[in-house]
Formats: C-alpha cells, structure tokens, sequence
C-alpha cells in the first residue's frame, strides 16, 4: 500500500548532542529508534493536501472547491517566511499520539513558539479568504490537520515507547540542532513546478 505524502513544514535536526552515541542512548527507552537522519521538529501540519482541499470544500458546502482549496493552499505555503537554523535542548522523552509516538520534549527560542503562532494566524486568514466560517473549530475537527489540541508542544518523535499507557521519562539533558525550516513533500504541492 502506497502511503500518500503528508504536507508539514518543519525544521531539521541537524545534531542530538555531542555525537552519535548521544542519540543511540535513546534506544533504552523506546522501540524502533528512528534513524537521526530524518528527525525533525513540526512546525505546522497540513496533512494531504487532497484531504485537506475536501475538508475545506465539505466545510463550505461547495463555495470554495477542493481545486481551488488546493491552488490557494499550495500558493500561500509555498510564500511562508523561512525560520532560520536555531538550537533547542531535550530533558526528557514525552509520549505523544494517544500514546504510540516517544518523542523528545524540547525547549526552543520564544522566536521559534512565535513563529509557530504566526504559522497558525496565517492559516486562520488563508481559510478565513477561502470563505471558511468559525475558523478554530474547522481547524480543530479537520481531518487532514490533525490538530487534536489548541496547545502545541515543540517535540522531535524518535520512536514508539516500550510500554503503553503514556507519560514522561527525565533523560539526560540533549543540546539540539536544528536547520532552516523547509516544506516536507513540497514536490507533491499543486503547481509547484519543483
């Protein structure tokens, strides 16, 4: 089964600690450890972009169409501001995704939680311009967003936790490097000639 992209944008881990072994010490906490190579941060999480254009069209009740969701959609994340490479710090593993996703609690820069909230207030007057109608509970109830909580909590996911039922676990402190944010699968955007 083919597994459709997902459209996020999200800043890179650059570096977990001083080394490798830093990263790897993870696997005493979690199962299937990911490989470092593709950690990132989400900054904002649009989902497939399909899903997304139908939530929006079924939302309108047809006023504005899936194509012209997905065009405006595609236009407007392809214009977002880039946030630059900055570096944050783990002291424990949280589990997320009603508790299927270990993932490493991080403090990031008060810029980077600011840009975040820029992400979501561009988001409100993109569907805002696309006729959508009480914003917030669109944007809680979408499908494709995925958005299950107004709060968002800065977090690399690293693997699945060893035993069900949530919480926390206090780690040894991790510096982490992030890079410039990018568009994950911006290739799959409509008209994005890339």
């Amino acid at each position: 089964m083919e597994t459709i992209p997902r459209i996020t944008v999200e800043s890179p881990v650059l570096r977990i600690g001083s080394g490798p072994s830093d990263y790897e010490a993870l696997g005493s906490y979690v199962r299937g450890l990911r490989r470092q190579r593709g950690l990132h941060l989400t900054l904002l999480h649009l989902g497939v972009m399909d899903d997304f254009a139908r939530d929006i069209s079924e939302w309108t009740k047809g006023v504005t169409s899936a194509a012209a969701a997905a065009r405006s959609t595609s236009a407007w994340v392809q214009r977002l501001p880039v946030l630059e490479g900055f570096s944050g710090s783990a002291e424990r593993l949280i589990t997320l995704g009603g508790g299927s996703v270990s993932g490493l609690d991080v403090t990031v820069p008060e810029h980077v939680r600011d840009y975040q909230v820029s992400l979501v207030q561009a988001l409100h007057e993109l569907l805002d311009e696309m006729l959508v109608d009480s914003v917030d509970d669109f944007i809680l109830s979408s499908r494709a967003l995925g958005f299950r909580s107004p709060h968002w909590t800065p977090h690399v996911a690293v693997g699945s936790p060893k035993t069900r039922g949530g919480g926390a676990w206090e780690i040894e402190p991790l510096a982490i490097q992030f890079g410039e944010s990018r568009i994950r699968n911006r290739q799959f955007l409509p008209g994005s000639g890339q």
